[in-house]
Order: structure tokens, then C-alpha cells, then sequence
């Protein structure tokens, strides 16, 4: 990567190997708090600045001595493909972050390592596959057509496309987690997320943690939302394999009836929590109830909160570029002519996908992910220390000026395919990379897609807000409004 006058130039002469750790570049900060205060007011600004004035290897440290924070950031693709990629062994999931949402949320796929990750990947993977997740096409156009209508008679013609496109979200993945029960399980969540969100992001950064089990007034709230959860999802669960279990000894009276809705009046359908609650092998054997819940929470946690960034900013992008919206929706119109969209559409609907991508870009649900390393490693001329805390953040490598020309323009052009094969393959990745890549890519760009097509064909958006502030939690967080004027279309759906 060429260098330019923000960040350091090589050194002279014969590569003498990895600088020492006291050698790598990053912010003084202030003599006694660090980069502490910058870092609470705006991590993801914080991080741009060191990147543009120090380079692609950052330390940064945060906190009164004593209780000081160091951390690593790797901005370089190449560095992100050695942390996430080549290397990924050497970078666990042992940062505070991760340890906060494994107390919160369980064991699952996001925080397990290890023989539990392989176990646990192993058993889930055959409800990820291609064919399993295209069948929640007509769950995902559904729930876009419902609240397309929910707009339509509402009345108004504005709306705030962040609570709107977290309410769909969640509405969708509830809907294909636990199938009838999806109203109770969206409810739940829907009260007590923010509360858990909030909790594990505030105890992951503070330098002095309380213990939970000491009663204050944000561990007895935690735990509160924590016990609904998980009575929520254990109830659901008992149920199923009740049923699935009477079902099995119960002769089948159904004759000639239609078998899949037989399975839906036994409480035994095809929702995703059914189909975890059955998923075995003969090495891995079957996962447990407690195992079939942790697992169900991560993707509610993961399942609707990154979607529904992804929806909100790619509306509300398309809203603030007529011309860019007007393209795409000129291409949902040749594509569909009127009908609603499946999951043989994901490939005919090329300029939807790159308007998608760019949002992801400019807009990553996980802006920032982190590791911990085991053994000192070197990365973009630097030695890594063990033991370190280390950050890849898309939020900075995206906005990369040798990566991506003019960065902070919305242009989906950039993900024209022979753009793409020109690119780094970790100069985007807003899924991760590596082992640990997102399991659900596939059923989050489906859902996407899809959805953005539903809303797209029936409405013309027109952007009220220009600027949307946004900060780092668990994923992306708006943190003002992203309102839009709704134009229905005439004859649109019809």
C-alpha cells in the first residue's frame, strides 16, 4: 500500500525485522486518562484519526495507570486477513466484549471456541445451507409486505426508518426462529435487548467491574431481562420436542392430509428452533436444551440487529440519491413486473445487491471486531505483543482512501463485479472472514435484498434527515433519527 504524508514512512536501509511494541505508533492522548475520554466520545472518529495520522498499526492506550487499557488496531487488509484469516488460531474471542456477551447471551456460535465452536458449527451449518435458507424467502416478502401496507394505512408519510427497519427485522427472523410463536419471542425481545445490550457494552469497557451477583439497580435489571429470555425460549423449546416426541409415538392419522401442515398442528414445523432442537450426528451427537436456547438468543442478537442496519442505511442512502434510487428501482421493475420477489431473484437483481454492499461499506452492522493474541506476532511491520488486545475495525479499512477512492461518496458502482475481482479480498468484509465468518452471509443478503426490493417497488423515498450520528455497541448503533418522506407508488404491487 503506497504511503502519504498522515502516516509513517519505511524505515531506511536492510528490513531489521519487527519494531518492539513501544515502537508502534499511536495517540498520546492526555498525560493521565490516555485516549480514555476520545475513545467514550466517539470511538469510531477516534479510530479514523489514528489511522490517518499514525498508519495501519495503531496502539492506543485508555485509562488512569493501574487500570490502563492497551490495545492494537490492524487497519491494512493484509493485517485484517492475518488476524481473521491466515492466522485466525493465534486471535481468540477472549476480549472483554466477547466474555460480556457469553454472560449475557450463552455459549453460542458468536462466542464459542475451540472443540464447542467445531461441535456447535458442525450441528448448525445444515440449517445454513443454501437451500434451507432461500425456503425463508416467503417468510422474509411477508413481513416486507406487511409493513409496506402498515405504512399505506397508517396514514402518514413520514417515518423513522430506524425503529422501522429493526421492527421488521426482528419480526422476520422471529417469525423463521419460532414460527407460530413469533409474536411472544418478538415481544420479549423486543423489551428486554436494549436493556442487555446496553449492560454488556458498559461492562465490557469500564476498568473496574461489580460484581453480578451484587444486587445494584443495572445487574438486577440485566437480570431480569436475562431470566425472560431464557424462560421465553426454554418454555418454546420444552414444547416443541413435547410435541415432536408425541408425534413420534402416535400413529399418523392424517392420511392423505397435506403433510407439512400436519407437522405445523403437532408443533413440529420447519421453523429454525424446531430444526435445532432436532439437529444431531453420529459424532457430534444432538444439542441440548440449554445448547438449543444460547444458540436460538445469538441469532435474535445477531439475526435482527445487523439486517436492520443494513435495511435502514440503504434506504435511507437511496433516499438522499434520487438518481441512485431511480436505477434500482428501474431494475426491481424489469426483474419483478409487479410480482413478488423469491429467492431466485437474489441473482437478477445485480445494482439492488451493489446499493446493498455500498451501504455495508459506508455502514458496517459490526464496525469494529476484536481478538486477543496468543503468541507475539508480527503484522505490517510490527510486533504484536502476546497476550494483546487486538482490533480489526471496517468501519476504518472501509473508509480507506488508497482502498476506495473519494471514501466517503455513496456510489454502488464500486461493487460492479470487475471492480470487486480488482479489490483485497478483505478491503470489505462487514461478515468477518476466515473460520469464524458470519454463518448467516447468505440468509442476511437474502433477507436484504428481498426486502429492500418489496419497499422499493411500492414507495418512493425522499431523504428528511441528511446526516445520521451512529456509535459502536455490540453492532452499529444509530443514534439520531433517519427520517424519510413516503411517495406510494401508483400501481405499485398490483
Amino acid at each position: 500500500m503506497p504511503h502519504t504524508d498522515s502516516q509513517p514512512h519505511p524505515r531506511p536501509g536492510p528490513y531489521p525485522g519487527p519494531a518492539p511494541e513501544s515502537e508502534i505508533p499511536g495517540p498520546a492522548g492526555l498525560p493521565v486518562l490516555g485516549s480514555m475520554l476520545e475513545l467514550r466520545r466517539d470511538s469510531l472518529t477516534t479510530f479514523l484519526n489514528a489511522r490517518r495520522t499514525h498508519g495501519d498499526v495503531v496502539r492506543l492506550a485508555a485509562g488512569p495507570p493501574g487500570l490502563r487499557s492497551v490495545f492494537h488496531a490492524v487497519f491494512a487488509p493484509e493485517g485484517v486477513q492475518q488476524i481473521l484469516a491466515s492466522k485466525a488460531a493465534n486471535f481468540r474471542k477472549d476480549h472483554p466484549l466477547y466474555e460480556e456477551v457469553r454472560q449475557a447471551f450463552g455459549n453460542g456460535l458468536l462466542t464459542s471456541q475451540d472443540s464447542d465452536y467445531l461441535r456447535q458449527r458442525r450441528l448448525v451449518q445444515p440449517l445454513f445451507t443454501k437451500r434451507r435458507v432461500d425456503s425463508y424467502a416467503a417468510a422474509i416478502t411477508t413481513e416486507a409486505g406487511t409493513l409496506a401496507e402498515r405504512w399505506r394505512t397508517a396514514g402518514g408519510n413520514t417515518v423513522d426508518l430506524v425503529p422501522e427497519m429493526n421492527r421488521l427485522a426482528l419480526r422476520t427472523v422471529a417469525r423463521i426462529l419460532f414460527g407460530l410463536d413469533a409474536a411472544a419471542a418478538e415481544d420479549a425481545f423486543h423489551r428486554c435487548a436494549p436493556v442487555i445490550n446496553a449492560y454488556v457494552v458498559r461492562r465490557a469497557y469500564v476498568p473496574v467491574k461489580v460484581p453480578r451477583e451484587w444486587p445494584t439497580p443495572a445487574n438486577v435489571r440485566a437480570r431480569a431481562a436475562t431470566d425472560e429470555l431464557n424462560a421465553l425460549c426454554d418454555r418454546i423449546i420444552a414444547d416443541r420436542r413435547a410435541a415432536r416426541g408425541a408425534a413420534t409415538a402416535a400413529p399418523d392419522e392424517a392420511g392423505e392430509a397435506d403433510e407439512r401442515g400436519e407437522r405445523e398442528v403437532r408443533g413440529e414445523g420447519d421453523d429454525l428452533l424446531s430444526l435445532l432442537a432436532a439437529a444431531g450426528n453420529d459424532e457430534d451427537g444432538s444439542l441440548d436444551a440449554t445448547e438449543v436456547r444460547e444458540q436460538v438468543l445469538i441469532f435474535l442478537l445477531a439475526g435482527h440487529e445487523t439486517t436492520a442496519t443494513s435495511l435502514a442505511f440503504t434506504l435511507h442512502l437511496l433516499a438522499r440519491h434520487p438518481e441512485e434510487q431511480q436505477r434500482v428501482r428501474e431494475e426491481i421493475d424489469r426483474v419483478l413486473g409487479g410480482r413478488t420477489p423469491t429467492a431466485a431473484d437474489l441473482d437478477r437483481l445485480p445494482y439492488l445487491t451493489q446499493a446493498l454492499k455500498e451501504s455495508m461499506r459506508l455502514y458496517p452492522a459490526a464496525p469494529v471486531i476484536s481478538r486477543r493474541a496468543v503468541a507475539a506476532t508480527e503484522i505490517g511491520g510490527y510486533r504484536i505483543p502476546a497476550g494483546a488486545d487486538v482490533i480489526v475495525a471496517p468501519w476504518v479499512t472501509h473508509r480507506s482512501p488508497e482502498l476506495w477512492e473519494d471514501p466517503e461518496r455513496f456510489d454502488p458502482r464500486r461493487f460492479a463485479p470487475e471492480r470487486e475481482a480488482e479489490r483485497h479480498r478483505y478491503a470489505w468484509f462487514p461478515f468477518g472472514g476466515g473460520p469464524r465468518a458470519c454463518i448467516g452471509q447468505h440468509f442476511s443478503m437474502l433477507e436484504s435484498v428481498l426486502a429492500l426490493a418489496v419497499l422499493l417497488r411500492t414507495y418512493e423515498l425522499e431523504a428528511v434527515d441528511q446526516e445520521v450520528p451512529v456509535a459502536a455497541g455490540i453492532t452499529l448503533q444509530a443514534t439520531g433519527p433517519a427520517r424519510v418522506r413516503l411517495r406510494p407508488r401508483d400501481g405499485a404491487g398490483e
